[in-house]
């Protein structure tokens, strides 16, 4: 299969358009990996309240009251099918790119995994499984972590001329 990893033998303007969509998903994803740090500061106290509110703590800045069903299940909803949109499309790039075997397995398997547990957690959480807000913050960094590393082996690959690998 040596066919899928030719991404440095492409020609030019087909790099040059993998590297502004891998671009264009990076800006995308940390404009929204900013939110959620706007929104939880990065913490499962700040993930729990985010979604089922603090209004019995008097002491809170600001007051949030629990996330109607209807939020939560188009946030949901709409997460999950972008995450699998863009790791599909990131994943369909990184078959192209020369790298061990097992990592590459690995990256074109676990961003859905992480999907599906991070977003299937944030409804358990608002179930009331409280718990459950440290699968979805390991899941999140796993999903991240994930992203950063498709997202390197691309540019790296694209930035790398055949014969310097």
């Amino acid at each position: 299969m040596s066919y899928l990893n030719n991404i440095q033998n492409f020609p030019s303007y087909v790099k040059r358009m993998i590297f502004f969509f891998t671009l264009s998903m990076t800006v995308g994803y940390f404009t929204g990996f900013n939110f959620i740090y706007r929104t939880t500061e990065l913490k499962p106290q700040g993930i729990e309240e985010n979604y089922n509110g603090n209004e019995e703590d008097e002491n809170a800045e600001v007051m949030l009251f629990k996330k109607p069903e209807n939020e939560i299940l188009t946030t949901i909803h709409t997460h999950i099918l972008s995450f699998s949109l863009i790791f599909i499309a990131l994943c369909g790039v990184l078959l192209a790119v020369p790298m061990p075997q097992k990592l590459k397995s690995f990256l074109l398997i676990e961003p859905f995994v992480s999907t599906i547990l991070t977003f299937g957690g944030i409804w358990f959480l608002w179930k009331g499984f409280i718990w459950v807000k440290y699968i979805v913050m390991l899941s999140g960094i796993l999903l991240t972590l994930s992203f950063v590393l498709i997202v390197f082996f691309v540019f790296k690959s694209l930035l790398i001329s055949p014969k310097q690998v």
